[in-house]
């Protein structure tokens, strides 16, 4: 990887490998938002990307960074080179999404916003080498042979020091065998913090499911029991 490309998202790295779990979260209102990020921090899930799927997403993104900079914030689903600089603008630390688009990594590389741009076949992960995209996202992670896929797709290029962030169709039950598997930064978890919860202000489930995420991980790193 070229110096610059992984020195920008060094610092994320090392939080995303810490926390080993990103809540990705879709928020139709700013004041759902600042509900939402406190539940998560206190369910210890401190990383959250926010998708740009809703009107109000970069006021929910603004909200946040204002109210809770503690909170690891990024932005998801950025389709466009002007998304790059929406999501930018309003407080996000690093972007992510769910394809490859050249344009939108080179739009994010002369932004400076360290970007996870989505992979799922060996010539998309080749393009992403070709890209210099240290971390990549790995979507959809579940629903098209889940862990033995991820393995056996990922095994040609570990060596190339990727890092991959599955994403798609993870839930509490094979969470853990994704976080087990080698190449893995972290997970995607949408079922943390579903749409349906935050619009239901299901604030103690979003607390709960954090929690059990969070200690599914400090299972997997004492090697005890789940």
């Amino acid at each position: 990887m070229k110096d610059s490309a992984s020195s920008s998202f060094k610092p994320w790295a090392q939080r995303m490998a810490r926390t080993r779990v990103i809540a990705v979260v879709t928020v139709d209102h700013p004041d759902l938002a600042e509900r939402l990020a406190e539940s998560l921090l206190e369910g210890g899930v401190d990383l959250m990307e926010l998708t740009l799927r809703t009107p109000s997403a970069l006021d929910c993104l603004r909200r946040i960074r204002t109210r809770f900079p503690e909170l690891g914030l990024g932005a998801g689903t950025l389709l466009t080179s002007d998304q790059i600089y929406q999501a930018q603008d309003a407080g996000a630390g690093f972007g992510v999404a769910p394809g490859l688009n050249p344009r939108v990594v080179d739009a994010a590389r002369t932004a400076g916003l360290p970007f996870a741009p989505g992979v799922f076949t060996p010539s998309d992960i080749e393009l992403a080498l070709d890209l210099d995209c240290p971390i990549l996202k790995y979507f959809p992670a579940a629903t098209h042979g889940g862990t033995a896929h991820f393995r056996t797709v990922v095994a040609p290029y570990l060596h190339r020091g990727l890092q991959f962030i599955p994403l798609g169709g993870l839930n509490p039950e094979n969470a853990g065998a994704f976080l087990a598997e080698r190449g893995v930064l972290a997970l995607g978890g949408s079922w943390i913090a579903s749409a349906e919860r935050i619009r239901a202000g299901d604030w103690n489930g979003i607390r709960d499911a954090a929690k059990a995420v969070r200690h599914q991980v400090h299972c997997l790193e004492d090697g005890t029991p789940r």
